[in-house]
């Protein structure tokens, strides 16, 4: 063992310390161990409600999705599906329309955004029939066309399965005097994502229907498109793209959905910033405490000087200090973060109300590079906590340092 380490163990160990002293110490320690666990704590959590929000957002929507400048719409979008269906990484296409409408049953009328579905190819791209929580994806059911609509909308528009609805929708009006499309639809399913924007305002009816509902003609207003990997979305945007002339354009699922990820990125940092504080509070116990010390050991100072110590070898010694107290902080709390964050991942532990969350449990997902960094927080805070202190105790003069104590 190196001597500048064993003696800032011996000096950590020792019980000549004033209680003071030593009770700063350990709230060193013990701050260190608190600013890390929760930091990991946090972090953990919102990797985990990132990481649903995720899978919820992608379950229900595409990795891709390929459609026209001003919305012009695909015309011959059987083509299109099959070009795009020999991109590396595409495992589903399928066409859509997507557009407003006000739906009414008895003297309810509600808002709504109608995507017009294949029921053929539907289930390559999206996961809405396992979200199915009453009826099915039908439409077609009693000799009328059929509707699924999102569990929020249902229960505002007071709707059970079987009862009819009417969608209006101003698509192909040329004047303030045109009648709206009007259509009849008996309410065949109802889902439930766990994401708000798709259960309280998503209308789903089949493709071939909206097409003539919304006057699309033989056109599409784009596909959707589902990949093996959603992070190699980029390189396929781009293979797509490279596939197409103008006006076609493809957009991904960071894209379609920036704002939301870009937040909940910028959250993370921002609690990874006011959680190292505590961190740094640490940190300043730990310059408090070496400062302290450096003062009831100069005689220690001064004999070590007199022996020939350097300067950069007495000031190894309080840094050593400080590195000590910041690995054993880091330690202790990354052990204490990933039991709690273990036991929530596999005990629920803390659960949510079903009826405000789209979750039953507190969400956890630990990452390594989370941990790596945490630490290397800790460890510099600490590392840098000891600076000071250990260049003041480096500039004592031994004679001075004897004489003072003595």
């Amino acid at each position: 063992m190196r001597t500048d380490v064993y003696i800032a163990l011996r000096y950590l160990r020792s019980r000549s310390h004033s209680g003071f002293i030593s009770l700063i110490s350990y709230l060193s320690i013990g701050g260190v161990t608190i600013g890390v666990a929760a930091l990991l704590i946090v972090l953990s959590v919102m990797n985990g409600f990132e990481s649903e929000v995720r899978a919820r957002i992608l379950g229900a929507d595409a990795h891709v999705r390929l459609t026209t400048y001003a919305d012009r719409g695909i015309v011959e979008w059987d083509e299109a599906a099959a070009i795009v269906s020999q991109v590396p990484h595409v495992i589903g296409v399928s066409p859509y329309v997507f557009e407003k409408g006000m739906l009414r049953h008895g003297n309810t009328t509600e808002g709504v955004m109608i995507r017009g579905v294949d029921p053929k190819t539907l289930g390559q791209v999206s996961e809405l029939p396992r979200h199915v929580i009453s009826g099915s994806v039908r439409f077609e059911r009693n000799g009328l066309p059929g509707i699924v609509l999102g569990r929020f909308l249902a229960d505002r528009l007071g709707v059970m399965l079987g009862d009819t609805v009417v969608l209006f929708s101003p698509a192909g009006m040329t004047s303030a005097f045109s009648s709206p499309a009007v259509k009849q639809f008996v309410l065949a399913g109802v889902f439930q994502t766990g994401l708000f924007e798709f259960d309280d305002i998503i209308a789903y009816v089949d493709l071939t229907t909206a097409r003539e509902l919304f006057k699309r003609g033989d056109r599409v207003d784009g596909l959707e498109i589902k990949l093996n990997n959603m992070y190699m979305a980029d390189k396929v945007k781009r293979a797509i793209e490279a596939k197409f002339d103008q006006p076609y354009y493809a957009q991904t699922w960071f894209e379609l959905r920036r704002t939301l990820f870009s937040w909940m990125k910028i959250e993370k940092w921002m609690w990874t910033i006011i959680l190292s504080l505590v961190i740094l509070v640490a940190a300043f116990n730990i310059l408090s405490t070496l400062i302290m010390v450096s003062m009831e050991k100069r005689r220690d100072i001064g004999i070590l000087k007199a022996m020939g110590a350097r300067d950069r070898d007495v000031a190894r010694i309080f840094s050593a200090q400080g590195l000590i107290v910041g690995i054993i902080g880091s330690l202790t709390g990354t052990l204490l973060g990933f039991l709690i964050c273990y036991g929530q991942l596999h005990y629920k532990w803390i659960s949510l109300p079903s009826d405000i969350y789209f979750l039953e449990a507190l969400p956890v997902k630990m990452q390594l590079l989370d941990f790596v960094l945490v630490i290397a927080i800790a460890v510099l805070l600490s590392y840098l906590g000891a600076v000071y202190p250990a260049r003041k105790a480096s500039k004592l003069a031994p004679v001075d340092a004897i004489r003072d104590v003595g």
